[in-house]
């Protein structure tokens, strides 16, 4: 007991001693704060996600007037079609052939005037039997075809509404710029009006391989149903038609791609005009960059592009323009790649002037060119120099499709099949030969290896030979 007592006292002991020196040394220079639980706590400005969300806000592009007039400016496209079916079967040959069945396909389209002129993608309307459009306020109208072209795939159409209509004014591709902000306004897998945001990625885009298409790229989503809608600027400006994807499932995954506004223009008017599409060329041959003259000469780093040939009688020729001549700039547009050079010659038409900047000599000069018509292009192919037929021939000789033979150094085709100046191809390996524009397609896929070859002869017969 004794022991728990004196255990006990020493404690309190302790305890006493130690209070007594924090009064004595420390208590008189501390200070206490204590809270009110009713007070509001102070926070302190820091650099948080909710404060930049606000500053984000604030400065980020205002889309809403863009977007309301757009969307009463892009329309709902179908077209019927009729499907013929395909081959004829042994069950077709004991039941009967079965009956072509409609097709229905959607895509979208822009009114570009008052008075009912749409335009769309070619490949929204071909093989089209009827055209329907419906307009954002759901109203339906017939639509007339007025014209087609299959190689920018723009096409315009026409409706007839009791009422001027909302439409979309054409802003300059040309100067659009890569990180400007786009919105793409369509009907996406029938959603009707809507719109997707996103930035330009890249221009004179080509998915062709043969140079032959100058695309804008954008980010903003687009999938089946956009084809042929709007791709607007903020401030809502057309700046492009949407009209294809990159893409392994059928769907958006990251990339599309629009016509510019300045081309489409340009085909519009044509068609409105002339009925068809007048075509401007320069008369250059453009030496491709990978190609292994290129790459052995240092020609593939060059800034800008080589002039490998010069078209006779073109306008490039009649100007001085040279082979081996760096074509750096056509206006004032900067040109780094052929598709560069083609995109903006889109946009041009025979006769119209341009002002071609120049390398020779380690010098830049500028000349001013006159375009020439497309019937003067021509392309080497298989030994033989091919051209374009002019239209008037085609009415003339009721000729469908072809290129003309201008000359021919290949023997075996002289020997084998007669072919010679005068000819005129219309199809090779199977597939329809239009212009001098799918002779550079074909090249590209077959090389030299013909296998079959289809012509009109001088006399105005249809020969096809077959090379084993």
């Amino acid at each position: 007991m004794k022991k728990i007592l004196t255990l006990l006292f020493v404690s309190v002991l302790g305890g006493i001693m130690t209070l007594s020196a924090y009064k004595l040394f420390i208590e008189k220079d501390a200070k206490f704060f204590v809270s009110n639980a009713d007070s509001k706590p102070s926070f302190i400005t820091t650099n948080s996600t909710s404060s930049n969300l606000l500053y984000n806000n604030a400065n980020a592009p205002d889309f809403t007037i863009a977007a309301e007039n757009a969307v009463h400016a892009v329309v709902h496209v179908k077209n019927t079609t009729v499907n013929q079916g395909g081959p004829v079967t042994l069950q077709d040959l004991f039941y009967g052939r079965s009956q072509p069945r409609t097709q229905i396909g959607t895509g979208s389209g822009v009114i570009i005037s008052p008075d009912g002129y749409i335009i769309t993608n070619n490949h929204v309307i071909k093989s089209a039997r009827d055209i329907s459009i419906t307009l954002n306020n759901n109203k339906i109208y017939s639509a007339k075809l007025i014209g087609t072209d299959e190689k920018t795939d723009i096409a315009l159409l026409k409706i007839d509404a009791d009422e001027d209509l909302p439409y979309t004014t054409f802003g300059d591709s040309d100067q659009a710029k890569v990180g400007e902000w786009v919105l793409a306004v369509g009907n996406p897998f029938n959603l009707t009006s809507t719109v997707t945001a996103g930035i330009i990625s890249a221009k004179s885009r080509d998915l062709s391989g043969v140079n032959a298409q100058s695309f804008i790229q954008t980010d903003a989503a687009v999938n089946p149903g956009n084809s042929g809608g709007a791709l607007v600027n903020i401030n809502g400006d057309l700046i492009g038609i949407n009209t294809a994807i990159t893409s392994q499932t059928g769907s958006y995954i990251g990339y599309s791609f629009a016509v510019p506004s300045n081309i489409a223009r340009k085909v519009v008017e044509d068609i409105m005009e002339f009925g068809d599409v007048q075509t401007g060329i320069l008369g250059v041959n453009i030496l491709n960059k990978n190609s292994e003259y290129a790459v052995e000469n240092g020609l593939n780093e060059i800034n800008g592009v080589y002039v490998s040939d010069i078209e006779e009688n073109s306008g490039a020729a009649k100007a001085g323009i040279q082979n081996g001549d760096i074509i750096k700039k056509v206006d004032n547009i900067k040109i780094s790649k052929f598709s560069d050079l083609s995109g903006y010659l889109n946009t041009k038409r025979p006769n119209d002037v341009v002002n071609v900047t120049i390398k020779r000599n380690g010098k830049e000069r500028t000349i001013p060119v006159t375009l020439s018509k497309s019937e003067i292009m021509t392309v080497e192919y298989l030994d033989m120099q091919l051209k374009n037929i002019p239209k008037q021939a085609k009415e003339k000789y009721n000729i469908d499709n072809g290129v003309l033979v201008v000359k021919n150094e290949n023997y075996a085709l002289y020997k084998n099949a007669g072919i010679n100046q005068g000819y005129v191809i219309t199809e090779i390996n199977g597939e329809t030969v239009n212009s001098v524009d799918d002779i550079i397609k074909l090249q590209q896929k077959f090389g030299d290896k013909i296998t079959k070859i289809s012509v009109i002869n001088t006399k105005g017969q249809k020969e096809s030979f077959i090379f084993r």
